[in-house]
C-alpha cells in the first residue's frame, strides 16, 4: 500500500509537509475497506453492486502532487503468465524490474455454456485442507493488485504494487491483519516504458500490521435460497455474482457441500463460459469461468480448485484493448488458534 513515508518519497521538495513530524500511523484505505468488506451484511441490495462497479481507486501523479480519483470499475479475465520485464536500455541505472501482466492463456475450443461443467465438478468434490484443521480463528492469505492505481495525467498509463494480506478474525473477539506491499506490475507494456524512471520507489518491501476490533460477522448460509441471496443473483447480473463469490471465499472458510452448492448456483447464472483448464498466477492449475460484459467492456474471470472447488482466483480484464485491471488470488485458507 501507499503508505506516508511512500507518498512524500514520491512528492520528494513538493511535498508541502516536508520537514514536519510524522503523524500517528492511522489506518489506510485499504484496510479501511478490507475491514468494512469484511463486516458488511452480505445482503447489501444494489447500492452494494453499484460501489462494486466503480473502478479501483486511482492515484494521477502530476506537477508533483497525487490526488486520489474514482471511476467506472471493468472485470475482466487474467493471465496465468508474469513477464519478468528487465530495464530497458533507456531507464536509469538501478532502475526496478517490474512485471507486465498479460491476459490467461485459455485452452482451444473451450468456449461453450460453463454450466453442465460446474454441475458436474459440484458433484465431485472432496474435502479442503482446511476442513481437517481446527482452531477458532479463520485465517486467509490473499495477494491482491489493482487498487490503488496510478495513473498518468493523461489516463493512458498506470502502474499499482503488489499486496499480500494475511487476515485472521474470530466473531467476537479481536483479529489481526498484516499487509506487505511487494512489486509495482503493469497492465501492459506501454505503461512500463512510461513509469522507467518517474516512479522513485525503495524496492524494499514495506509492511503493515493492524489489530482488528472485535465484531460478529453475518454466518455463511448453507442453503440454497440464501446462498443465492449473498451471490446476489436476483440482480440477474453474472459479473456481479462472480465479484460476490470471490467475496465469500476471501472471506469465510467454505464447507464442502456448501461449496459445491455455490458451484450449481453459478451454473444457472446465464452469460459465464467454460474455458477449461488453465494455470493461475501462483502457479496452481484450475479450471476457470469467464463472463464478458460486451456492454462495458469488460471480462470477468473465475479460477476453481479442479477437486475441491474452491475459489484460487479472481480477475478483471477491459476489453478493447485488452489489458489487465484487477486480480484477487486467494493463496491460503485455514483455521488456527493462534493469532498471527
Amino acid at each position: 500500500m501507499f503508505g506516508v513515508q511512500r507518498t512524500r518519497t514520491l512528492l520528494g521538495p513538493a511535498d508541502p509537509a516536508r520537514g514536519a513530524p510524522p503523524e500517528a500511523p492511522r489506518l489506510s484505505a485499504a484496510e479501511l475497506i478490507t475491514w468494512a468488506e469484511a463486516t458488511a451484511e452480505p445482503n447489501a441490495g444494489p447500492a452494494a453492486v453499484r460501489r462494486d462497479a466503480r473502478l479501483p481507486r486511482r492515484m494521477v501523479l502530476a506537477t508533483g502532487a497525487i490526488t486520489l480519483a474514482a471511476g467506472a470499475m471493468a472485470v475482466i479475465a487474467a493471465s496465468e503468465v508474469l513477464v519478468e520485464v528487465e530495464p530497458g536500455p533507456t531507464d536509469p541505472p538501478g532502475a526496478a524490474a517490474g512485471r507486465v501482466l498479460v491476459p490467461v492463456a485459455y485452452q482451444p475450443g473451450t468456449d461453450e455454456a460453463a454450466g453442465p461443467r460446474l454441475r458436474a465438478l459440484a458433484d465431485t468434490l472432496v474435502d479442503a485442507a482446511y476442513e481437517n484443521s481446527v482452531g477458532r480463528f479463520t485465517y486467509h492469505r490473499r495477494q491482491v493488485w489493482g487498487d490503488p492505481v496510478m495513473t498518468s495525467p493523461d489516463g493512458r498509463f498506470s502502474v499499482a504494487f503488489s499486496e499480500e494480506t494475511e487476515v485472521w478474525w474470530a466473531a467476537g473477539e479481536p483479529g489481526r491483519q498484516t499487509t506487505v506491499m511487494g512489486e509495482r506490475e503493469y497492465p501492459d507494456q506501454a505503461s512500463r516504458d512510461y513509469w522507467a524512471g518517474r516512479l522513485q520507489v525503495s524496492a524494499t518491501a514495506s509492511a503493515d500490521a493492524l489489530t482488528l476490533p472485535p465484531f460478529e460477522p453475518a454466518a455463511l448460509p448453507s442453503t440454497r435460497p440464501e446462498l443465492s441471496r449473498m451471490l446476489m443473483t436476483e440482480l440477474g447480473a453474472a459479473g456481479a455474482v462472480g465479484k460476490q463469490t470471490s467475496k465469500v471465499f476471501g472471506r469465510y472458510a467454505v464447507a464442502r457441500q456448501t461449496r459445491a452448492e455455490i458451484l450449481r448456483i453459478l451454473a444457472d447464472v446465464p452469460g459465464f463460459r467454460w474455458r477449461g483448464e488453465v494455470t493461475d498466477r501462483a502457479g496452481r492449475d484450475g479450471l476457470a469461468v469467464t463472463f464478458d460484459d460486451r456492454e462495458h467492456g469488460q471480462q470477468h474471470l473465475l479460477i476453481f480448485h479442479p477437486r475441491t472447488g474452491e475459489l484460487l482466483a479472481w480477475e478483471l480484464l477491459t476489453l478493447g484493448p485488452v489489458r489487465m485491471n484487477a486480480y484477487v488470488l486467494i493463496l491460503e485458507t485455514g483455521r488456527t488458534d493462534r493469532l498471527g
